[in-house]
């Protein structure tokens, strides 16, 4: 599932190939795409200038002229780029804008989990407000994670992927985070010692950082892939890169959770 780091890659190369370019026209190849709006809805975009594409977390933000938005989330499969004819799209285009000089701005989506909706300025202000910090900011700090944590019980690995209290980390990243920190992903996030918690503040800022190198990388050029190593993150049963022993995988929140059970 694309997290922070992919998201940002997603964003970073349709800065390049997409900000200025005007929409001429909307095609919605699944409606269900478009939930719980329909696709009559995206036309307000044809003839509007993307202005300027923007993350938030996970959301993929596409300012246009008019104040309006297109508020797009990746979910399990999705990616959004743009190709040279709107018309040679693949099969597993979801959705795709005709751009005016002909290239195609398209909505890939394999699982077809993905959404693409239409919003005004103010619309988007409310539905962002509940979207936690960004943990690769300034405003993101030792001292910040600490307060944050103080009251909460969750454990340790569900407070790092609740997208209110920091944008964007998901999974993969929550467990390398939780074992770089030597922190057990079951534990309340309470109890976690001050100091565990700036190792866990590093944790996740220098493993989504490496995502993201990695992902700009990736996502640069077509047909290439991540090659991030991961020390738990998928890795059931094979000896821990620290101490060897066995990495065991749990289910939290009904997402599979990777550990040490010595090393955390």
């Amino acid at each position: 599932m694309p997290e922070l780091p992919e998201v940002e890659a997603v964003c970073r190369k349709l800065r390049k190939e997409a900000a200025g370019a005007i929409i001429a026209e909307v095609a919605v190849l699944r409606p269900g795409t478009v939930k719980p709006q329909e696709p009559a809805d995206l036309n307000q975009s044809i003839g509007k200038i993307i202005v300027n594409i923007e993350r938030r977390g996970k959301n993929i933000l596409l300012h246009l002229s008019g104040g309006f938005v297109l508020h797009v989330h990746l979910r399990m499969t999705g990616n959004l780029f743009v190709i040279p004819d709107a018309r040679f799209h693949s099969a597993r285009v979801r959705l795709y804008f005709r751009l005016s000089d002909g290239r195609g701005l398209v909505f890939e989506d394999t699982r077809a989990l993905g959404r693409v909706n239409m919003h005004t300025e103010t619309a988007l202000d409310s539905l962002m407000e509940k979207i936690g910090i960004e943990p690769l900011s300034k405003a993101f700090t030792p001292a910040k994670l600490a307060a944050m944590t103080k009251e909460n019980r969750k454990p340790a690995k569900l407070f790092l992927m609740d997208q209110q209290h920091i944008a964007g980390v998901g999974n993969m990243y929550a467990a390398e985070a939780l074992f770089r920190a030597r922190i057990n992903p079951r534990q309340p996030i309470n109890a976690v010692r001050r100091k565990k918690l700036e190792a866990l503040h590093k944790g996740v800022v220098d493993v989504l950082r490496e995502g993201l190198k990695d992902a700009v990388r990736s996502y640069s050029k077509p047909g290439s892939y991540q090659e991030m190593d991961f020390a738990v993150y998928g890795r059931k049963g094979e000896p821990c890169n620290v101490c060897g022993r066995k990495i065991v995988r749990i289910v939290q929140g009904g997402r599979s959770t990777y550990y040490c059970p010595r090393c955390q």
